[in-house]
Order: structure tokens, then C-alpha cells, then sequence
């Protein structure tokens, strides 16, 4: 059975599935600390996270979302978002916003399949300048636009 609830911890124990969710160590260093973190928890193991930053004017963000590689494929990462979604929605947040790659395909299948849809486009956010390794491809696909997507809680 999976448990999500909030994370209390030191951060730097959550930084390899931070990493997991960002190649930028730079940028990962960032956040790091920022907002608050779900976790989920497989008996004691955990196994998962899910990091939501107010960014005011109604508008929280997921930050950072990961769950380590042998529970993938479980509904580990949607019972996150899920719960981030419930969170927000109760604390009074009026949309939650989520930016990844449009190099990611599974992600950017993954939020919308979680009510996501596309909100804009970062033209060339992933470079050598933002700490992301230059000519970095995923899914065949070079690694060079952040697409943002939203989502009402209203």
C-alpha cells in the first residue's frame, strides 16, 4: 500500500529524485528548498515526491515531481498529483501550472492524461546557460523548449 503525505525531512535526502525529474544540478539547487514537498511511501521506503511552490496571484506551481524508477508505471506519480491538486484546491489556489520538456513525451502524455492542458511555450530554455549538458536528446527528440501547462482549481 502507498502512503502520500507531507515530507519533513532534510532536503538534500530528496536531491536523487530531484534529479531523476531535472538534469540541471544547478537549477535543481535552485529550488531545492522551495515550497513544500508530498511524498509517498511504500511501508517505510520512500518512493516518490512531489514539490508545490506558491507563486502567488492564485497560481502554485509543481515544481518538481519524481518516483524512483522500479515503482514507475503504478499510479505512484497521479496519486502525487492527485494529492498536490487536492492540497491546492483546499489551500485556496485558484490554478496549478507544471512546465517540462517537449523533448518528454511520457510527461507531456502524462499531464495532460492528469487534466493538464497546454498553457505556453519557453523557446530554448534547456542550454548550457540555464545548467542544462548541451545536445541533450530524449526520446530521439534534442532537448531545447519548455512547454508550461495549467490547470483551474476553480
Amino acid at each position: 500500500m502507498i502512503r502520500i503525505g507531507w515530507y519533513h525531512g532534510n532536503r538534500d535526502a530528496l536531491r536523487p529524485l530531484f534529479a531523476e525529474a531535472d538534469d540541471s544540478p544547478t537549477q535543481v539547487e535552485s529550488y531545492l528548498n522551495a515550497g513544500r514537498v508530498l511524498g509517498a511511501w511504500r511501508n517505510d521506503d520512500l518512493i516518490g515526491h512531489v514539490q508545490i511552490v506558491d507563486r502567488g496571484g492564485g497560481d502554485v506551481e509543481l515544481k518538481s515531481i519524481a518516483v524512483i524508477e522500479v515503482m514507475r508505471a503504478r499510479s505512484v506519480g497521479r496519486a502525487l498529483v492527485e494529492e498536490a491538486l487536492a492540497v491546492a484546491t483546499s489551500d485556496g489556489a485558484e490554478r496549478m501550472i507544471v512546465a517540462t520538456a517537449a523533448a518528454d513525451i511520457g510527461n507531456l502524455r502524462f499531464y495532460q492524461r492528469c487534466g493538464f492542458r497546454f498553457a505556453a511555450v519557453d523557446r530554448d530554455a534547456f542550454t548550457p546557460d540555464t545548467g542544462y549538458p548541451d545536445q541533450t536528446v530524449i526520446d530521439g527528440i534534442p532537448l531545447r523548449d519548455r512547454i508550461w501547462f495549467d490547470q483551474s482549481l476553480v
